[in-house]
């Protein structure tokens, strides 16, 4: 088998195996350019999850599902970026190590985007949960920034994800041991 067909939020989508080492593969989630899938899947989550004053992702494979959830909601969301930029100012951090990327990852916000975050309902939102690392950092920015964590959701949960109870997301998504 080189590809799993995913069923969510209505939608079927062939999803190439990827190998992530001699003994597993992972079936590779991209939202970048599937406009219908990015726009079904906000609207579904948007369904199972609390009121949020809030919207936080990552870069970069978060951003489309971000983006569009906040377009839906009417609320605002922040991208928590992979490196600092020049309009940036005094940024915070925390590092991350993410099964999909080869070395640890640094994610930053701007003083903008914490003041944006304090005292507000924070809904976090990313394409996969897999061993909620990305997760991880993200909770870290929000208590770093003063925000309340309301929900921590995800298109797909990957793997042991999918027992989490502290997760809101759509679909499973297994892993494929060789």
């Amino acid at each position: 088998m080189d590809h799993y067909a995913l069923k969510v939020a209505g939608l079927t989508r062939e999803l190439p195996l990827c190998p992530l080492n001699d003994k597993l593969d992972i079936a590779a989630f991209i939202m970048f350019s599937d406009v219908e899938l990015t726009v079904k899947c906000a609207e579904e989550l948007l369904k199972k999850v609390p009121e949020f004053d809030v919207i936080l992702t990552a870069e970069s494979k978060g951003i489309p599902l971000g983006y569009e959830m906040a377009r839906q909601s009417g609320k605002k969301y922040i991208v928590a970026r992979k490196s600092v930029k020049l309009y940036m100012k005094n940024p915070v951090s925390v590092e991350v190590k993410s099964i999909t990327t080869e070395n640890k990852q640094t994610l930053f916000l701007d003083e903008d985007s914490v003041s944006e975050l304090k005292g507000k309902k924070v809904l976090i939102a990313d394409d996969v949960i897999s061993t909620g690392e990305s997760l991880n950092a993200l909770v870290a920015l929000v208590k770093k920034a003063g925000g309340e964590i309301v929900c921590q959701s995800a298109v797909l949960a990957e793997g042991d994800a999918a027992d989490r109870d502290d997760i809101v997301y759509l679909e499973k998504l297994p892993l494929f041991f060789k």
